[in-house]
C-alpha cells in the first residue's frame, strides 16, 4: 500500500513512528506528524482554520496524560458521564504530591519478538491508513499525499486525533469540506 503514498506521506507515516518511540504508532502521531511539515496541504488547511500545531501537541499531551491513569476508553467513557478526571486528578496531585498517579517507566524490552508483537500501528491507525486510500480513490488520485492522510483522520473519527481536533473547537465537517475544497484548488 505505501507505493501510492507521496514522499511527503511517506515521511509523515515516518515521523509518526518517530513520535511513537516504543508504542504503537496510533492516531495521535499521525496527527503530530501531519503539523511536522508546514508546506504539506493537510497542515496548511489546518492553518488556515486556525489550528495551531503547539497547541494540538499540548491538548495531545494533556489527553495522553489523562489517560495514563485510564485507559483511553475509561477517559471516554467517564467524559460522557460528566466526571472530570483532570480535576480529580489534580486533587490526588494536592494531597500526594506532582505525578502521583503516573505509571513509572518500564524498563526496555529486549528481543526482536517483543517489539514485533504490539505491531507498529494500533488498529485505529491501520484504518486510518486504510481510510486515506479509500480517499485518494474516491476523489479518483493515483496517490496518497498528507491530505488524504486528513480525511482518513477525519473519517475514523474517534481516535485521539479527532478527539483532540473536536476539543480544539474543530468542526471536523466543516475540515473535511475545507480539506476537500483545497484538494480540488490544488488539481
Amino acid at each position: 500500500m505505501f507505493e501510492r503514498f507521496t514522499a511527503r506521506s511517506r515521511e509523515v507515516v515516518r515521523r509518526a513512528r518517530e513520535e511513537a518511540g516504543r508504542e504503537s504508532v496510533g492516531t495521535r502521531h499521525l496527527l503530530l506528524a501531519l503539523l511536522a511539515d508546514p508546506d504539506a496541504l493537510a497542515t496548511r488547511v489546518l492553518a488556515d482554520g486556525g489550528v495551531h500545531a503547539d497547541d494540538l501537541r499540548a491538548r495531545i499531551a494533556r489527553y495522553v496524560d489523562r489517560s495514563a491513569v485510564l485507559g483511553e476508553a475509561d477517559a471516554a467513557a467517564l467524559r460522557q458521564i460528566g466526571i472530570d478526571l483532570a480535576a480529580i486528578e489534580a486533587r490526588i496531585d494536592e494531597s500526594f504530591g506532582p505525578g502521583a498517579l503516573r505509571r513509572p517507566v518500564p524498563p526496555p524490552r529486549r528481543g526482536w519478538w517483543r517489539r514485533q508483537a504490539a505491531g507498529p500501528f494500533t488498529p485505529r491507525a491501520k484504518k486510518v491508513l486504510e481510510l486515506a486510500l479509500r480517499e485518494a480513490l474516491h476523489l479518483r488520485h493515483r496517490h496518497i499525499g498528507t491530505e488524504h492522510i486528513l480525511l482518513g483522520l477525519l473519517s475514523e473519527g474517534d481516535g485521539v486525533a479527532a478527539q483532540v481536533l473536536h476539543e480544539a473547537g474543530v468542526d471536523l465537517r466543516d475540515l473535511r469540506r475545507r480539506v476537500e475544497v483545497a484538494v480540488r484548488a490544488v488539481a
